[in-house]
């Protein structure tokens, strides 16, 4: 027997009991002769002592103990005495005086110690996880994860739904991210995917006739890392339901939420049911589709307040048919200029050019827009802002979109800065009425907002009649917190309505059949209603636990670069593994020998100028916004490289690939009374790539550069490196520091 009882259960009523500990040795101290050593385990800690006129034997064999050692303990429980209590352990007022001891296991000296007080690299951290591990707060995190899923797992079965295991080697299918794909050794050329969810095997249960289904589902995914997010795999509680309306879904699934708040929290729902909250409303109100209701702050619409004022800023806006929108930030007005700095830089950071403000102090107004505005128009705005003294209103004005993004991202700044997020609160909600359809300017086209399989509201009869734009979709999301848990809808259960919504975005019959002829097989044989979601399991412990990283509530997590540093995935595998599946590599090593001139050049640039950025090699992109989703940026981020010809000679003209150049202003620039883009023979000619894959490095090609300067509203910036698979990610200040280009304004506004 190694053990009577663990290092966390001993207490004083225990004294006098004779037991045996076993664990590692978590400290170690000499106090004059006798040794005191904390053993612990994963339910606690235990003092145990070594006294030579006790036991000598066993007090010579703890002088050789280290850190982390593994040793089996006998002995009695004692006191620990009048005034030597440690009331900070559940095991204070208690020891073990040691009659005999054995090593079970020897430690080298780890790389950091196991305590929790002590700061460790992330990288350090996840290379000796099974270290890491043993640290009490990471313990506790995995343990209580693992008590959620069973309290989810036993509340699902007790509400009648069943469990059922999907494959893990399936189809590759468009799910919104990039597959991991598997070749086949029987099927050569062929690969399985790995799947990203079980969204379609869920349906067909649904059309098998299992009107109740869930599983703790594995998915995996090829995107990049966030803070809630994990690359590669992470698990969701999948869930799929028959003959139920969006409603009644939602009053279905609702008192699990409610009961994990009340089991493993001390804090207070906000509200229940929980709201239901339309898309274009969270919008307006709170910038995102998934707010922290938590506190106030709301965001007020004044385009039609401010029509017609002489602020230039505002009436172009309006004149475009964008929006002014603005933030009452209550008790504000004794931020500093340096708040007002960081918050604008915020602002920037998400495409605005500024953010303007009205500040109401000791009764003046202070603003750098109110001599513009005018009296008339700054009362109307502070009178429908309610605004008072001590007050400052923030604004946001341009497209839509963009002002939601900047205020959105404002008022969740003010809301930590002015103490209003209450952390007492868990404040859940349902996110409803999403668009079915949103214009894609990239492409020039309609195309799906969300998930292409919800069921449109008004089903064939508002796709026939209907503007797309205007269409609805049955999609929800549940969020808490600020944090989105799950994407659900109630599916498409029609062919007809099917193959009419993706003819809607520009895809025919034939598309649809070739990637999913399995679904409208099936559904052509009798499919229910169905609707469902799939929330986090790690998102959901997150909020439990109050964790702000997915990495703390994962066992063995991968870094931000999909790598897990502990075993060295992904690694290369042998040749025979290959040839068993038919993969030859030739052409990997094929295309960089021929992109490798070009790339090295700009890495010894970069390297010379003493900067970090970070390669990335990826499949061929060949348009801005498939970088931007490669790269795993927003598209305002990609630095654009624009050969122009100018009367006899030739320019690089770097933009923003979320914007466009505007010739006037680049003849004005460069004095040139002819302007033209280079043909893509004459971009050959002078550079040797092709159109799409040029560095914004004019000096490689001996070319003067201009850098429009709204890409310095990004921190970083990305751009191809002499091919289309080839990806440079760098601080827009360590690019302009080794490029040292011409900074111009020449975008369109």
């Amino acid at each position: 027997m190694f053990r009577t009882n663990t290092c966390g259960e001993l207490r004083k009523k225990d004294i006098g009991k004779k037991v045996k500990l076993s664990g590692w040795v978590q400290s170690f101290r000499d106090h004059g002769g006798v040794i005191f050593i904390d053993l612990r385990d994963r339910y606690g800690l235990t003092q145990v002592v070594f006294d030579p006129k006790h036991d000598k034997k066993s007090h010579d064999m703890a002088e050789t103990f280290r850190r982390e050692y593994v040793i089996s303990a006998e002995g009695v429980v004692r006191f620990r005495g009048e005034g030597l209590v440690n009331p900070k352990l559940d095991t204070g007022e208690i020891e073990l005086i040691a009659d005999s001891v054995t090593i079970l296991s020897k430690a080298d000296t780890p790389p950091f110690e196991i305590d929790d007080r002590i700061d460790v690299s992330e990288e350090m951290r996840l290379k000796y996880r099974f270290l890491d591990l043993r640290r009490k707060k990471l313990q506790d995190n995995i343990i209580f994860r693992s008590h959620v899923i069973k309290f989810i797992r036993d509340w699902m079965f007790g509400t009648g739904f069943t469990e059922i295991e999907t494959p893990i080697l399936t189809v590759s299918s468009p799910e919104g991210a990039r597959d991991f794909l598997v070749p086949s050794r029987l099927h050569p050329g062929k690969f399985y995917a790995l799947p990203q969810a079980p969204q379609q095997y869920k349906q067909l249960l649904m059309v098998a006739g299992f009107d109740k289904y869930f599983q703790i589902a594995p998915c995996m995914r090829d995107e990049d890392a966030r803070a809630d997010r994990s690359p590669g795999e992470f698990y969701q509680l999948d869930t799929e339901t028959s003959f139920l309306t969006q409603e009644e879904f939602f009053q279905l699934m609702e008192p699990l939420f409610v009961e994990l708040t009340k089991k493993f929290t001390d804090k207070k729902i906000l509200k229940t049911p929980f709201p239901r909250i339309p898309y274009k409303e969270a919008m307006l109100r709170y910038g995102v589709d998934k707010p922290d209701l938590r506190f106030g702050l709301e965001i007020t619409d004044l385009s039609e307040t401010v029509k017609g004022c002489n602020f230039e800023v505002f009436s172009k806006v309006i004149k475009d048919k964008g929006v002014v929108r603005a933030i009452n930030a209550k008790g504000a007005a004794n931020f500093t200029r340096k708040d007002i700095e960081e918050l604008t830089e915020i602002a920037k950071s998400n495409g605005a050019g500024g953010l303007a403000y009205i500040t109401l102090k000791d009764k003046e107004i202070k603003s750098p827009i109110a001599k513009f505005l005018g009296d008339d128009f700054t009362k109307k705005i502070i009178k429908q802002m309610k605004a008072v003294d001590g007050d400052i209103i923030f604004f946001g004005a341009g497209k839509e979109k963009p002002v939601c993004r900047v205020l959105g991202n404002i008022r969740l700044e003010l809301g930590k800065r002015l103490k209003l997020i209450d952390e007492s609160l868990l404040a859940w909600l349902w996110i409803v009425d999403f668009p079915m359809y949103e214009f894609n300017e990239e492409l020039d086209k309609v195309d799906f907002c969300h998930n292409p399989f919800s069921m449109p509201q008004g089903g064939m009869d508002d796709l026939v009649k209907k503007n797309p734009l205007d269409i609805l979709a049955y999609q929800y999301d549940i969020v808490c917190n600020g944090t989105e848990l799950s994407s659900g809808a109630v599916r498409n259960n029609s062919p007809e309505i099917m193959y009419k919504a993706f003819e809607i975005a520009g895809y025919g019959h034939d598309v649809v059949d070739k990637k999913f002829g399995h679904m409208i097989k099936a559904f052509k044989f009798g499919a229910p209603p169905h609707c469902g979601f799939a929330p986090g399991i790690e998102r959901i412990v997150m909020i439990l636990r109050g964790e702000p990283n997915i990495r703390e509530v994962t066992a063995f997590p991968k870094n931000k670069n999909a790598e897990e540093l502990m075993v060295g995935s992904p690694s290369e595998v042998d040749d025979k593994q290959l040839k068993e599946l038919h993969i030859k590599l030739n052409f990997l090593k094929t295309e960089k020998k021929e992109e490798k001139p070009v790339l090295a050049k700009i890495k010894k640039l970069l390297d010379d100028a003493n900067v970090s950025y970070k390669e990335m090699h990826h499949e061929a992109v060949f348009t801005s916004s498939e970088s931007a989703k490669i790269r795993g940026t927003e598209l305002k981020q990609g630095a654009k490289a624009l050969i122009f010809k100018g009367d006899d000679n030739y320019f690089m003209a770097i933009i923003s690939a979320a914007k466009k150049a505007d010739s006037k202003k680049l003849k004005k620039i460069t004095s040139a009374k002819n302007l033209s883009l280079a043909s893509p023979e004459e971009v050959k000619k002078l550079t040797g790539l092709d159109i799409g894959s040029i560095p914004p490095f004019g000096e490689l090609f001996g070319l003067q550069s201009y850098l429009d300067k709204s890409l310095s509203e990004n921190e970083f910036i990305a751009f191809n490196a002499g091919s289309h698979t080839d990806s440079i990610i760098i601080k827009y200040g360590d690019y302009k520091k080794a490029v040292k280009p011409k900074i111009e304004d020449f975008s369109e506004n």
